[in-house]
């Protein structure tokens, strides 16, 4: 059961916008989004946000789902990794990397397991969800990597998935109502 209840109908017609606008760019509205119709407004920007990193960013599918998956697991947000696992099969995730993603513990080097650019996401990844820093030589790495537009991506992808992750949490959402 969630700490606080979800609300009834949308009580003004800008709320019932904000749930349109979810419903017509998601198919439906979430657990998630449900909850934070608490508060239309930031449910609102949080579907501009969340939009802009799953759909319109240049960082690949596949390392953004890497990030998602790994936030997830370090964060214990149950209901973000199931409603995630399938998208990030469909990147091209392994069922064997998505276990071994959802080990708080693992140390991802690379080798059979991940690739160089992989093994430089989870680092990044797990640096910036656990201690909130990064080590400058792994930045650069990536940085070299992916360029300066997708590192920004990827930043904002790890702040954004640490949001939704910490909100699901605290409100101990786990599945759909």
């Amino acid at each position: 059961m969630t700490r606080l209840p979800y609300p009834g109908p949308a009580g003004d017609e800008a709320a019932a916008a904000v749930e349109r606008r979810i419903a017509d760019e998601r198919g439906e509205v979430l657990a998630i989004y449900k909850m934070l119709m608490h508060a239309p407004q930031m449910a609102d920007g949080w579907r501009a946000l969340l939009t802009q990193v799953r759909r319109n960013a240049d960082l690949p599918g596949l390392l953004r789902e890497l990030v998602i998956m790994r936030v997830a697991a370090l964060n214990g947000a149950r209901y973000e990794a199931a409603h995630h696992r399938p998208i990030a099969i469909a990147e091209g995730l392994r069922p064997d990397q998505l276990t071994a993603v959802a080990d708080p513990n693992l140390r991802a080097v690379a080798g059979d397991l991940f690739d160089n650019a992989a093994a430089d996401v989870l680092s990044v990844t797990d640096s910036l969800t656990r201690d909130l820093r990064v080590d400058d030589h792994a930045l650069a790495r990536l940085a070299d990597r992916l360029g300066p537009r997708q590192t920004v991506e990827l930043v904002v992808t790890i702040g954004a998935y640490n949001m939704v992750s910490r909100f699901l949490v605290a409100f101990d959402i786990n599945d759909e109502p």
